[in-house]
């Protein structure tokens, strides 16, 4: 049964990105001006506290930026950022960012262990999956289910996202609800230490 239910889930992502429209990074080059102050002009940002966009899946970047844009997921600082960009405008912006290469982070080796831990076997005992299985053992993601590319993110990005799901400040995972349920199994400990991990990620 959990087979059928990923093997659907991937295949629908599939069968959607069929019907999305085409970004053109070269086009998306010229629109990222806005974005560059937080996120490097390369999508290599230098704080912590914004997400790298480089290397990025394109479906997964355009959800993120119309449930931005829509309100769909709340994030203060973008307010109105995404406004005056029409669908092809951040299809364009995806690819542009998606075509970027990502540079890598280091991880904290007293978090190493456990962080590898939970990444790549979950917990039994809460019923945690392992990260693995959509973010893949090289945190590469899925870019056709449009779930994200994490090796390589600033640690405290990835700490406020889980602790935003745990905590129900994020919300736009989908029905499913499967990154709020997952977050809710993890300590404050354990979150700290996976995103440590995802940081040194290559």
């Amino acid at each position: 049964m959990n087979k059928l239910l990923v093997s659907l889930v991937l295949s629908l992502g599939v069968a959607g990105s069929a019907h999305a429209l085409q970004g053109d990074a070269a086009a998306g080059q010229g629109k990222v001006a806005l974005c560059t102050a937080c996120h490097g002009a390369d999508g290599n940002s230098q704080m912590p506290n914004w997400p790298k966009l480089a290397g990025q899946g394109e479906r997964y970047l355009i959800k993120q930026m119309t449930d931005i844009k829509e309100g769909t997921r709340p994030v203060p600082e973008m307010t109105g950022m995404l406004d005056s960009f029409s669908e092809q405008d951040l299809a364009d912006i995806a690819a542009h960012f998606s075509s970027q290469t990502l540079a890598g982070g280091v991880a904290s080796p007293d978090l190493v262990e456990r962080g590898e831990a939970i990444y790549r076997g979950g917990d039994l005992a809460t019923g945690l999956p392992a990260c693995t299985g959509c973010h893949s053992p090289t945190g590469q993601g899925n870019a056709p289910a449009a779930y994200p590319h994490l090796a390589g993110q600033h640690a405290a990005y990835t700490v406020k996202q889980l602790t935003d799901f745990r905590e129900g400040a994020r919300t736009n995972d989908g029905d499913a609800t499967i990154m709020q349920t997952i977050a809710s199994r993890l300590s404050n400990k354990d979150i700290q230490a996976v995103a440590d991990y995802i940081q040194g990620l290559r």
